[in-house]
């Protein structure tokens, strides 16, 4: 009986990131296309430029100064686009990750069960707060009535084995936690890095028209030189910094989580051990 969740749990860790790479690989291309699209029909409406000109108008507004940024305009708007929805994505699984209640509550429910010595009150908690947290906990809670009923290893021996069941059913559940948070995080690089790549495109065009006129200045094309520099470090930085603030808030949350494993698994283990002195 020991082996059966031991064989289908990788399976379920399997399907689960298979799901998160492909939604990941419809994600990029389906929020770059978006992005694209609203650079030139919205931010590109002749309405936000003067005499309904895109390309040689001035802008009327601020959807005109940011299509003004050039090309890289749509990659760093897919980029905030990307930021926006795997964020969302996060929320909904490290919410179901979380439970139905408050950690903090669930762990303190959880103590007190084992310091009353009830094993079944601790896992009808498991079972009303579900998500991968409760499961861990369960785990260990099957596993020290496994380790009640055994009569042919130690004390020390049936403690670490709780243990190590803990330790597996985490390695099993919370992976699935940091899925995506790598594409997040590149894209706090990324994102300065496109960003600078417009500046220094726009700064080399807007010296070329210093240079084209001997020195003269032609004020139209020299503007919008300098803005499409401005407009992508601006949304450049702006995609980095969300990016950076969404990065730091999901890794808190898995570390608050991982955290109330730990805790709890301990108390499991301390509890098992000192019930069952000699």
């Amino acid at each position: 009986m020991a082996n059966v969740p031991t064989k289908s749990a990788p399976v379920k860790k399997e399907s689960t990131g298979t799901t998160s790479s492909i939604f990941a690989a419809l994600t990029v291309p389906i929020c770059l296309v978006v992005s694209t699209l609203i650079f030139f029909f919205i931010l590109g409406d002749p309405s936000h430029f003067k005499g309904g000109d895109p390309v040689n108008g001035d802008a009327n507004d601020i959807y005109g100064i940011v299509h003004k940024g050039g090309v890289l305009v749509p990659v760093v708007t897919g980029y905030i686009l990307m930021v926006i929805v795997f964020s969302i994505e996060r929320f909904i699984v490290i919410g179901k990750a979380t439970g139905t209640s408050s950690m903090e509550t669930f762990v303190r429910k959880i103590q007190a069960a084992l310091s009353a010595g009830n094993i079944e009150g601790a896992a009808a908690e498991c079972d009303k707060q579900k998500g991968s947290v409760a499961n861990v906990i369960k785990a260990g809670l099957k596993k020290y009535r496994e380790m009640e009923a055994d009569t042919t290893l130690g004390v020390d021996q049936k403690t670490l084995a709780i243990q190590k069941d803990i330790e597996e059913a985490t390695a099993l559940e919370m992976p699935m936690l940091e899925q995506n948070l790598t594409i997040i995080a590149t894209l706090v690089s990324i994102g300065t890095l496109t960003g600078l790549l417009g500046t220094v495109i726009g700064m080399i065009k807007a010296f070329h028209e210093l240079a084209s006129n001997g020195g003269g200045t032609n004020t139209g094309a020299l503007s919008n030189a300098i803005s499409e520099a401005l407009v992508n470090t601006a949304c450049g930085i702006g995609t980095s910094a969300i990016s950076i603030i969404m990065y730091n808030i999901f890794t808190s949350k898995i570390d608050n989580l991982t955290y109330a494993i730990d805790e709890t698994g301990f108390s499991i283990v301390q509890t098992f051990a000192a019930s069952h002195k000699k």
